[in-house]
Order: structure tokens, then C-alpha cells, then sequence
């Protein structure tokens, strides 16, 4: 579990093809905190550290991740936002988060308003899991949507948020991944 509060960000260093999976070295600047076996969510996509060498780490993403998130669009040099699983004794800044990416969505604006950054998205599907002021995670961060439709919605980014994660990178056209609120789908579930 995770809560959607980036802790830092990564960068690609390496990447190879294994059969239909993509394997990913990166680097950041809690490496030395982190171990084999531990899941961390990149981009919102939990994936579990294979190995660790030096300066950088391993993670292994299936074909399904790769069909169904950005993951494979990754390229060396990419930067993603990473947050290690949270604590039980730790608040929840943000909120429950999987790192199940459900879908992903397009970049359709952004722009600079007053010192924050609006951003519109274009979701692949019409969703009803999207409220009005409701929680939901892009690209693993916490956020809040409004003026949202059937098929987009938007958020505001802070500079804080702007400023740490890879949201400074995203620009019209980009694929960005997805995951609904848990207890949305539960409740969406229960009325099907």
C-alpha cells in the first residue's frame, strides 16, 4: 500500500528486453535506503527491487504492466516518481493507493495560472470512478480532481509538487497512469 506522497524521483539508467518483460535500472537519492524484495511504486506502478549495484537498482515490469501503463514508454534518462510502500505508524498524507495502475490517460493542457499549474487529462474510458473533488492518483501522486466528465477531468499542482516530482516533465500528448480511489471501485463494484 501506498499513500500517493512522492518521496523522490528516479531516473532510467538502464533498460533491457527479458522475453516480453522490461528490465529497469534506476538511480536516485534514497538508493542506499532501499533493499531486495522491497515493492516501490514508479509512477504509480508497484514493481519489487530485484537487485541492487552500487549507485542503482533493478525492478522487472510483465507484459501486462507494459500493456496497461507508461512503463514501456520509458526511455533512458526518464525521470518517474517513486515513493516506497508506507508505514502502518505513519499518517496518511495522501491517500490509499495500490500502485495498480487501472488505465492511463492523455495530457490534454497545462497551463501556468498564478505560480500553480493546471493540469487537464483525457481518460481512454468514460468512468464514473472519478468524483467531483475526489481523491485520485497520476502517475502515483495524490491528487484532487474537479471539473470532471465522463472521459476528463482536472488537478492543480502546487510548485511544491511541481517542483518534486515528474510533473515537470509532462507536457501535452504524454501518457500518464491512472489509479482510481479503492474505495470508489469497491462502492462502484457493490451497486454492479
Amino acid at each position: 500500500m501506498f499513500t500517493g506522497i512522492i518521496e523522490t524521483t528516479g531516473e532510467v539508467t538502464r533498460l533491457s528486453k527479458e522475453g516480453t518483460n522490461l528490465r529497469l535500472a534506476l538511480k536516485t537519492t534514497i538508493n542506499d535506503e532501499l533493499k531486495v524484495d522491497q515493492s516501490i511504486a514508479h509512477n504509480g506502478v508497484c514493481l519489487t527491487v530485484e537487485k541492487m549495484a552500487d549507485s542503482e537498482y533493478e525492478v522487472v515490469a510483465v507484459k501486462e504492466t507494459l500493456e496497461k501503463t507508461n512503463i514501456g514508454q520509458l526511455r533512458i534518462g526518464s525521470i518517474v516518481n517513486i515513493e516506497r510502500c508506507m508505514k502502518l505508524n505513519d499518517r496518511l498524507d495522501g491517500h490509499i493507493v495500490q500502485g495498480h495502475v487501472d488505465e492511463t490517460a492523455i495530457v490534454k493542457e497545462v497551463e501556468e495560472v498564478n505560480g500553480s499549474w493546471l493540469f487537464k487529462f483525457k481518460l481512454n474510458n468514460p468512468s464514473k470512478l472519478i468524483v467531483e473533488k475526489g481523491s485520485i492518483c497520476i502517475n502515483g501522486t495524490s491528487l484532487t480532481a474537479f471539473d470532471v466528465r465522463d472521459e476528463e477531468f482536472k488537478v492543480t499542482i502546487i510548485p511544491y509538487t511541481y517542483n518534486y516530482t515528474s510533473f515537470n516533465q509532462l507536457k501535452e500528448g504524454d501518457t500518464v497512469n491512472i489509479e482510481f480511489d479503492i474505495i470508489g471501485k469497491y462502492i462502484a463494484r457493490l451497486n454492479s
